[in-house]
């Protein structure tokens, strides 16, 4: 199979099957058929299939279709705002994403996709870019200073994890400003207890 760029008409149709894939996966979860997702794209099944031979390869390309438009996101604020708000707008788009995606995220699982190997290469690129956004933002002195990159994605992960048991970003938004630096009244330990 060649690399040839696709037609436009053939590039709208992937975007098109990829984005209802994505939404109908995500609201009624793996078990919906591929002929169901070309249905809804408006498109053959054989359409379908020329793009993604496999169901998996489906998942795994909506996967990293996502992680792409999380990076292109963080680039855009990286170069159009301020820092912190750059940051926390980034950092706020990163929990509700994760909290859209859950479900999708553990059909994924359950089906044996690794989400971070279906990513490739692109799940680098965005660790990269978010901890140029958390460096920036403490550069500023938006961000407290004691805080790294892996603080913040595991924060990242309770908030998910706290949204889905309470809806409201409430709970969020004080594990946000816990990352400010007027919040650094408190001595973090050197090592996790």
């Amino acid at each position: 199979m060649t690399n040839r760029p696709l037609r436009a008409d053939a590039r709208r149709n992937r975007e098109r099957i990829l984005e209802t894939a994505y939404t109908v996966f995500a609201a009624e979860g793996l078990t919906v058929p591929i002929d169901e997702v070309a249905r809804r794209a408006g498109v053959g099944a054989g359409t379908v299939y020329r793009h993604f031979p496999t169901k998996e390869a489906l998942l795994e390309a909506i996967v990293l279709t996502r992680v792409e438009r999380l990076i292109a996101h963080a680039a855009h604020l990286l170069e159009t705002a301020e820092a912190d708000r750059a940051f926390f707008d980034f950092l706020t788009h990163m929990i509700d994403e994760g909290v859209a995606n859950r479900a999708l995220a553990d059909g994924l699982a359950g089906i044996g996709v690794d989400a971070e190997t279906a990513a490739g290469g692109a799940e680098h690129t965005l660790q990269d870019v978010f901890a140029a956004l958390l460096h920036r933002a403490q550069r500023a002195g938006a961000v407290r200073r004691d805080v790294e990159a892996a603080d913040v994605k595991a924060l990242v992960v309770g908030c998910v994890a706290m949204r889905r048991q309470r809806p409201s970003k409430h709970l969020t938004a004080i594990v946000l400003d816990g990352l400010r630096p007027g919040a650094a009244d408190t001595q973090l330990p050197r090592t996790p207890a």
